[in-house]
């Protein structure tokens, strides 16, 4: 799940900015709702989100000041503004798309995209050029509730897990898998971000177990078997894939 803050000083437009991204069910979690420049330093410092949406004028001052205030901080923003002529000085700042005022949906899903693309890249980068550090994650382990008591799986051996009906089931190089009654969402925060993506609603794929992606929108694994890839998802996967291959 992608960490999301939304710092926007009027309350009606946080909420519908809500309902829309949970309309669009993009991995998106809202982590924290902010309404001032100095509230929305301490929340964004303490917890580090991925996302951040961010208006222009805020409650007690300007956005540009908040960004100053944690350019220490690794996100990506979307401007949310009610002026065009904002959005300029916006995209300089390194904003990955900006949003005019009010808020369409289908606008706020380009925006998504290209924030999941960017977040993506960043997540690969990282990953290249930590090498030590994407093997010691590799090596973290997953316990399982299971109804005949607790599973460890080694995160190595995991190739993917499957959501159905609120259950997930997990995919073992070994052939073996493992049922557990809960959605694959409650999982994700689990699974590294450098070592699994999440394909599909129904689906979250080890990135090592990939030998292609084909053009009917399918992950292909290294023993031939199919992960589907959301079409919302595509974009996201695709940068992922080929900034992995530069």
């Amino acid at each position: 799940m992608i960490k999301t803050l939304i710092i926007e000083d009027e309350a009606y437009i946080r909420t519908g900015l809500i309902s829309f991204i949970e309309q669009l069910d993009k991995g998106i979690d809202i982590i924290g709702e902010c309404e001032s420049v100095q509230e929305a330093i301490t929340v964004a410092k303490a917890c580090k989100p991925d996302l951040i949406f961010l208006d222009i004028h805020l409650r007690d001052g300007n956005s540009f000041e908040f960004l100053e205030k944690t350019s220490q901080l690794d996100y990506c923003i979307v401007f949310i503004t009610a002026d065009a002529e904002h959005a300029l000085p916006a995209l300089k700042k390194g904003a990955v798309d900006y949003i005019l005022k009010p808020v369409d949906i289908d606008e706020l899903s380009e925006a998504i995209d290209k924030a999941l693309s960017s977040i993506a890249v960043k997540t690969s980068q990282k990953r290249s050029s930590h090498p030590q550090t994407a093997t010691k994650k590799g090596k973290e382990k997953l316990v399982l509730r299971l109804q005949d008591g607790l599973q460890i799986i080694d995160l190595q051996e995991l190739r993917y897990c499957k959501s159905d009906k609120g259950y997930t089931t997990f995919y073992l190089t070994n052939g073996r898998t493992f049922l557990a009654s809960r959605p694959i969402k409650d999982f994700e925060p689990q699974l590294p971000a450098d070592m699994f993506f999440r394909t599909h609603q129904s689906y979250c794929v080890n990135l090592n177990f990939i030998d292609k992606y084909d053009k009917n929108g399918y992950a292909i694994l290294k023993d031939g078997e199919s992960i589907p890839v959301a079409s919302r998802k595509k974009e996201s996967f695709v940068a992922l894939l080929l900034k992995g291959n530069s």
